[in-house]
Protein backbone atom coordinates (compact mmCIF):
# COMPACT_ATOMS: atom_id res chain seq x y z
CA UNK A 1 0.00 0.00 0.00
CA UNK A 2 2.87 2.37 0.70
CA UNK A 3 4.14 1.89 -2.82
CA UNK A 4 0.76 2.66 -4.32
CA UNK A 5 0.44 5.81 -2.22
CA UNK A 6 3.84 7.04 -3.39
CA UNK A 7 2.97 6.50 -7.02
CA UNK A 8 -0.36 8.24 -6.51
CA UNK A 9 1.65 11.29 -5.53
CA UNK A 10 3.42 11.06 -8.88
CA UNK A 11 0.15 10.97 -10.78
CA UNK A 12 -1.40 13.85 -8.88
CA UNK A 13 1.80 15.87 -8.97
CA UNK A 14 0.78 17.21 -5.54
CA UNK A 15 -1.85 19.33 -7.28
CA UNK A 16 -4.80 18.37 -5.13
CA UNK A 17 -3.48 19.33 -1.73
CA UNK A 18 -0.82 21.91 -2.41
CA UNK A 19 -1.84 23.52 -5.68
CA UNK A 20 1.87 24.34 -6.09
CA UNK A 21 2.03 26.14 -2.79
CA UNK A 22 -0.48 28.94 -3.28
CA UNK A 23 -2.11 30.10 -0.05
CA UNK A 24 -5.72 31.05 0.64
CA UNK A 25 -5.95 32.88 3.94
CA UNK A 26 -7.22 36.07 5.53
CA UNK A 27 -9.77 38.35 3.94
CA UNK A 28 -10.14 37.96 0.19
CA UNK A 29 -9.19 41.13 -1.65
CA UNK A 30 -8.83 41.92 -5.32
CA UNK A 31 -8.16 39.67 -7.21
CA UNK A 32 -9.08 37.22 -4.44
CA UNK A 33 -12.60 38.63 -4.31
CA UNK A 34 -13.03 37.82 -7.99
CA UNK A 35 -11.99 34.21 -7.41
CA UNK A 36 -14.34 33.86 -4.44
CA UNK A 37 -17.21 35.21 -6.52
CA UNK A 38 -16.38 32.85 -9.38
CA UNK A 39 -16.25 29.63 -7.36
CA UNK A 40 -18.91 27.04 -7.96
CA UNK A 41 -20.82 26.43 -4.74
CA UNK A 42 -22.50 23.44 -3.18
CA UNK A 43 -25.86 24.36 -4.69
CA UNK A 44 -24.29 24.26 -8.18
CA UNK A 45 -24.05 20.46 -7.87
CA UNK A 46 -26.68 17.74 -7.61
CA UNK A 47 -28.05 17.18 -4.09
CA UNK A 48 -25.89 14.67 -2.27
CA UNK A 49 -22.59 15.56 -3.92
CA UNK A 50 -20.01 16.19 -1.19
CA UNK A 51 -18.58 19.72 -1.48
CA UNK A 52 -15.49 20.81 0.48
CA UNK A 53 -13.54 24.05 0.42
CA UNK A 54 -9.76 23.56 0.53
CA UNK A 55 -8.05 26.12 2.75
CA UNK A 56 -4.28 25.98 3.10
CA UNK A 57 -2.12 27.06 6.01
CA UNK A 58 -0.64 30.57 5.65
CA UNK A 59 3.04 30.63 4.80
CA UNK A 60 3.26 26.95 3.99
CA UNK A 61 6.15 26.38 1.56
CA UNK A 62 5.73 24.60 -1.77
CA UNK A 63 5.27 20.86 -1.32
CA UNK A 64 5.14 20.99 2.48
CA UNK A 65 3.96 17.66 3.87
CA UNK A 66 4.22 15.92 0.50
CA UNK A 67 6.63 13.07 -0.28
CA UNK A 68 9.63 14.03 -2.41
CA UNK A 69 9.21 13.46 -6.16
CA UNK A 70 10.12 10.01 -7.40
CA UNK A 71 13.03 9.46 -9.73
CA UNK A 72 12.05 9.17 -13.36
CA UNK A 73 13.36 8.42 -16.81
CA UNK A 74 13.31 10.84 -18.65
CA UNK A 75 14.48 12.91 -15.70
CA UNK A 76 11.99 15.25 -14.02
CA UNK A 77 8.81 13.72 -15.43
CA UNK A 78 7.44 12.59 -12.08
CA UNK A 79 6.76 16.21 -11.02
CA UNK A 80 7.07 18.04 -14.33
CA UNK A 81 3.58 19.57 -14.48
CA UNK A 82 3.76 20.75 -10.88
CA UNK A 83 7.08 22.45 -11.60
CA UNK A 84 5.68 24.32 -14.61
CA UNK A 85 2.80 25.68 -12.52
CA UNK A 86 5.08 26.63 -9.63
CA UNK A 87 7.48 28.55 -11.88
CA UNK A 88 4.92 31.25 -12.64
CA UNK A 89 2.84 31.04 -9.45
CA UNK A 90 1.67 34.04 -7.51
CA UNK A 91 1.49 33.50 -3.76
CA UNK A 92 -0.23 35.03 -0.80
CA UNK A 93 -3.81 35.74 0.31
CA UNK A 94 -6.26 35.79 -2.56
CA UNK A 95 -3.92 34.20 -5.11
CA UNK A 96 -5.98 31.01 -5.39
CA UNK A 97 -9.33 29.54 -4.39
CA UNK A 98 -10.00 25.81 -4.20
CA UNK A 99 -12.67 23.24 -3.56
CA UNK A 100 -13.26 19.54 -4.07
CA UNK A 101 -16.42 17.64 -4.99
CA UNK A 102 -16.96 13.94 -4.45
CA UNK A 103 -19.35 11.64 -6.29
CA UNK A 104 -19.70 7.90 -6.16
CA UNK A 105 -17.07 7.26 -8.80
CA UNK A 106 -14.86 10.35 -8.70
CA UNK A 107 -13.28 13.04 -6.58
CA UNK A 108 -12.62 16.30 -8.43
CA UNK A 109 -10.36 19.05 -7.08
CA UNK A 110 -10.69 22.50 -8.68
CA UNK A 111 -8.29 25.44 -8.35
CA UNK A 112 -8.92 29.00 -9.55
CA UNK A 113 -5.82 31.16 -9.95
CA UNK A 114 -5.26 34.92 -10.00
CA UNK A 115 -2.71 34.51 -12.81
CA UNK A 116 -2.32 32.77 -16.16
CA UNK A 117 -0.83 29.32 -16.59
CA UNK A 118 1.94 28.82 -19.15
CA UNK A 119 -0.09 26.49 -21.35
CA UNK A 120 2.68 26.21 -23.96
CA UNK A 121 5.07 24.84 -21.33
CA UNK A 122 2.43 22.51 -19.93
CA UNK A 123 1.80 21.15 -23.41
CA UNK A 124 5.53 20.74 -24.07
CA UNK A 125 6.09 18.92 -20.78
CA UNK A 126 3.13 16.60 -21.38
CA UNK A 127 4.58 15.77 -24.80
CA UNK A 128 8.08 15.15 -23.40
CA UNK A 129 6.66 12.94 -20.67
CA UNK A 130 4.14 11.11 -22.86
CA UNK A 131 5.87 7.89 -21.79
CA UNK A 132 8.17 7.65 -18.80
CA UNK A 133 9.16 5.39 -15.95
CA UNK A 134 9.10 6.29 -12.26
CA UNK A 135 11.32 4.64 -9.65
CA UNK A 136 11.07 4.24 -5.88
CA UNK A 137 14.89 4.16 -5.81
CA UNK A 138 17.69 3.76 -8.40
CA UNK A 139 17.71 -0.05 -8.02
CA UNK A 140 13.95 -0.61 -8.21
CA UNK A 141 12.16 -1.62 -11.42
CA UNK A 142 10.57 1.21 -13.38
CA UNK A 143 6.84 1.89 -13.16
CA UNK A 144 5.45 2.73 -16.64
CA UNK A 145 3.39 5.93 -16.80
CA UNK A 146 1.77 7.45 -19.88
CA UNK A 147 0.39 10.95 -20.43
CA UNK A 148 -2.22 11.09 -23.20
CA UNK A 149 -4.35 13.95 -24.49
CA UNK A 150 -7.87 14.05 -23.05
CA UNK A 151 -10.49 14.83 -25.65
CA UNK A 152 -13.70 16.74 -25.02
CA UNK A 153 -12.50 20.13 -23.75
CA UNK A 154 -13.46 23.42 -25.37
CA UNK A 155 -10.85 24.93 -27.70
CA UNK A 156 -8.20 26.76 -25.70
CA UNK A 157 -8.01 24.24 -22.86
CA UNK A 158 -5.59 21.39 -22.25
CA UNK A 159 -6.60 18.01 -20.87
CA UNK A 160 -4.61 14.88 -20.09
CA UNK A 161 -5.18 11.33 -18.94
CA UNK A 162 -2.21 10.00 -16.98
CA UNK A 163 -2.06 6.27 -16.38
CA UNK A 164 0.38 4.09 -14.47
CA UNK A 165 0.79 0.33 -14.47
CA UNK A 166 1.84 -1.23 -11.18
CA UNK A 167 1.78 -4.97 -10.47
CA UNK A 168 -0.36 -5.59 -13.57
CA UNK A 169 -2.99 -3.08 -12.38
CA UNK A 170 -3.64 0.32 -13.95
CA UNK A 171 -4.57 3.57 -12.21
CA UNK A 172 -5.50 6.78 -13.97
CA UNK A 173 -6.12 10.44 -13.22
CA UNK A 174 -7.61 13.22 -15.33
CA UNK A 175 -6.23 16.76 -15.57
CA UNK A 176 -7.46 19.96 -17.25
CA UNK A 177 -5.96 23.46 -17.60
CA UNK A 178 -7.33 26.69 -19.04
CA UNK A 179 -6.66 30.43 -18.92
CA UNK A 180 -9.74 32.63 -18.57
CA UNK A 181 -8.93 36.31 -19.09
CA UNK A 182 -6.33 37.27 -16.49
CA UNK A 183 -7.09 34.18 -14.42
CA UNK A 184 -6.77 30.43 -14.84
CA UNK A 185 -8.46 27.20 -13.81
CA UNK A 186 -6.92 23.81 -13.34
CA UNK A 187 -8.51 20.63 -12.09
CA UNK A 188 -7.73 17.02 -11.39
CA UNK A 189 -10.01 14.01 -10.97
CA UNK A 190 -9.37 10.58 -9.54
CA UNK A 191 -11.66 7.56 -9.68
CA UNK A 192 -13.11 7.10 -6.18
CA UNK A 193 -16.01 4.87 -5.32
CA UNK A 194 -18.20 5.91 -2.39
CA UNK A 195 -21.59 4.16 -2.17
CA UNK A 196 -22.65 6.54 0.64
CA UNK A 197 -22.87 9.31 -1.99
CA UNK A 198 -25.97 8.97 -4.15
CA UNK A 199 -24.96 10.96 -7.28
CA UNK A 200 -22.69 8.89 -9.49
CA UNK A 201 -19.89 10.12 -11.72
CA UNK A 202 -18.84 8.77 -15.10
CA UNK A 203 -15.25 9.59 -15.96
CA UNK A 204 -14.18 11.49 -17.88
CA UNK A 205 -17.58 13.02 -18.74
CA UNK A 206 -18.50 14.21 -15.24
CA UNK A 207 -15.04 15.76 -14.89
CA UNK A 208 -15.37 17.55 -18.24
CA UNK A 209 -18.83 18.82 -17.33
CA UNK A 210 -17.70 20.25 -13.98
CA UNK A 211 -14.60 21.84 -15.51
CA UNK A 212 -16.65 23.44 -18.30
CA UNK A 213 -19.18 24.78 -15.79
CA UNK A 214 -16.40 26.30 -13.66
CA UNK A 215 -14.76 27.93 -16.68
CA UNK A 216 -18.11 29.44 -17.69
CA UNK A 217 -18.65 30.79 -14.18
CA UNK A 218 -15.29 32.54 -13.93
CA UNK A 219 -15.75 33.89 -17.46
CA UNK A 220 -19.02 35.51 -16.49
CA UNK A 221 -17.83 36.87 -13.12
Amino acid sequence: MAGRAAVAAVLTGALILTGCGTTVSGTATWPGAVLEQALLRENDFPPGVQYDRIIEKPGQPDGAGEPPPMLSRPQGCSNALTNVIAQSAERGPGSAAKYAVSYDGARIAMTLLSWNLDLDKIEAVASRCAKFEAFFDPDSPGIPITTAELAGLEPGGLGYLQTMTLRNATSSIYMAFRNVGEHAVFAIALPAGNPRIEPKAELPQTFLDVFSKQVARIRSS
